[in-house]
C-alpha cells in the first residue's frame, strides 16, 4: 500500500524482504532501483504531462468539476535481475521482454 511512511522506510522494507527471501513487487520504481525485485506502476511523468492539459483548460476558464476524470494510461514494469538472482529466481524471458526496464 502506498503512503509516505512506507516510502520513507523503503530501505528497511527492501532489506526485510531480502532477509525473509520474499519476492516482493512494489508500487514505485524507486524500490527496484534500490534493490527490490520488481515494480509495476503508473508512469508518474506521463500522468503529470497529461495533467498539464487540465491545468491549461482551467486557466482558460473551464470549471474543474466539468472536466472528465482521467486514469493512468501508461504503466511501467521494472525488474531487478540482481535481486532475482539473490533470491534464486529465474525470470522468464517473455516477462523480461515485456519489462520497460531491467536492472542488472
Amino acid at each position: 500500500m502506498a503512503g509516505p511512511i512506507l516510502i520513507n522506510l523503503r530501505a528497511q522494507v527492501i532489506e526485510e524482504a531480502a532477509r525473509l527471501r520474499l519476492p516482493a513487487v512494489y508500487f514505485q520504481p524507486e524500490f527496484v532501483e534500490e534493490g527490490g525485485l520488481a515494480s509495476y506502476s503508473a508512469n508518474i511523468e506521463d500522468m503529470c504531462r497529461r495533467s498539464a492539459g487540465h491545468v491549461d483548460k482551467i486557466l482558460k476558464g473551464a470549471k474543474a468539476a466539468d472536466l472528465p476524470i482521467e486514469r493512468p494510461l501508461k504503466f511501467e514494469l521494472l525488474i531487478n535481475l540482481k535481486t532475482a538472482k539473490s533470491l534464486g529466481l529465474v525470470i522468464p524471458g517473455d516477462l523480461l521482454a515485456r519489462a520497460d526496464r531491467v536492472i542488472n
